[in-house]
């Protein structure tokens, strides 16, 4: 791929099609509107889509898991050595977006972008380890150059595979101790935010817990020099080379015209790392889910989201979108497969 590809052009939406699925909607046997965002979602794929009938029946799902340096401050509940044991439960089958993607057929790979513990060879994880973990951004910048570059560029070449593989919707998920620590600070830094307005339990800290975060993340930001409004520059600081890894997975989505379903909090701050590169990429994105993280309110009114469910998850993985997959499949049978006023032969209001 040539050098700084995700400044390349995103694909852009058909207006002409997004028109005539509007014009379809307001023919259906229904009152104008009563579908709510069922029917915005299948007007807006229409005009990603290209189509007159929206489709998402191949979902690629991924899951980036790596290591944080962070870990080091004690910013979360569980040892570092649960990253490499996750990996394994993922192989096995066991894991929470296993169970989904299963139910769901969609196609899961995982991807080990940079765990502390080499797991060997396992079935299923693809071995792009850029490095045993970041460094501790507490105390030094989490990555180097080339090494952001190899974690965009991991997250773009999922893409191309699911993009090779025809998948027409794109769901990326991550796994890491100490991830929300980074996520968190990459969020603050683009939001001037302090981290108390942010921090939240992660994987399952007390309220003292959250307090400590909180503070190392406000020194490492106040210690760092970073440029505010590079986004880039920002995930060399604090983030993780699976936050970069999807951040560059959004990316290469909106270049190859590949709709993206977001999913939580930490998703979510890689999709806001993504629209500070490439605005026009918001077209492409979906938000499947509102994290409890409390952070992930901030991150969707900057976005200015709307994700699809509520159901107090802050699990990661790509879980909470996995579930609102089937929201985006009803809405596509919706659209294609009622009848309008005429075919039906029901009266169209006065």
């Amino acid at each position: 791929m040539n050098a700084s590809w995700w400044l390349e052009p995103v694909q852009a939406v058909d207006e002409s099609y997004a028109q005539a699925a509007r014009k379809r909607q307001a023919q259906l046997t229904k009152p104008p509107g009563s579908l709510g965002e069922l029917e915005t979602i299948a007007i807006r794929l229409c005009g990603l889509q290209r189509c007159d009938r929206p489709h998402i029946e191949r979902a690629h799902i991924t899951v980036f898991a790596a290591d944080h340096g962070v870990a080091e401050e004690g910013v979360s509940a569980f040892p570092q050595a649960v990253t490499v044991e996750m990996l394994r439960n993922f192989a096995r089958g066991g894991a929470a977006i296993s169970v989904l993607a299963r139910a769901l057929n969609a196609t899961l790979e995982v991807v080990n972008v940079g765990t502390v513990g080499n797991p060997g060879p396992l079935p299923g994880v693809i071995d792009n380890r850029i490095a045993a973990g970041t460094a501790n951004f507490f105390h030094a910048r989490a990555m180097s150059e080339a090494q952001l570059a190899a974690a965009l560029q991991a997250g773009a070449e999922s893409v191309e595979r699911a993009h090779g593989q025809h998948a027409d919707i794109f769901i990326g998920g991550e796994m890491g101790i100490a991830n929300t620590t980074s996520a968190t600070a990459v969020a603050c830094a683009l939001l001037n935010a302090a981290a108390s307005r942010l921090s939240g339990p992660g994987t399952g800290l007390d309220n003292a817990g959250i307090q400590h975060k909180a503070r190392v993340i406000d020194q490492a930001l106040a210690s760092q020099r970073f440029s505010a409004d590079d986004s880039l520059d920002i995930l060399r600081c604090f983030g993780g080379f699976e936050i970069a890894a999807l951040t560059g997975a959004y990316l290469r989505c909106a270049q190859l015209a590949m709709p993206v379903l977001v999913d939580g909090y930490i998703a979510s701050v890689a999709a806001l790392c993504a629209l500070q590169v490439q605005t026009k990429a918001s077209v492409w994105f979906f938000y499947g889910h509102h994290s409890a993280e409390p952070g992930h309110r901030l991150v969707m009114e900057k976005i200015a989201a709307r994700p699809l469910l509520q159901l107090g998850m802050r699990l990661g993985e790509g879980s909470g979108a996995a579930a609102a997959l089937p929201l985006m499949r009803l809405a596509c049978a919706l659209h294609n497969q009622m009848a309008t006023f005429a075919e039906a032969g029901v009266s169209e209001a006065l």
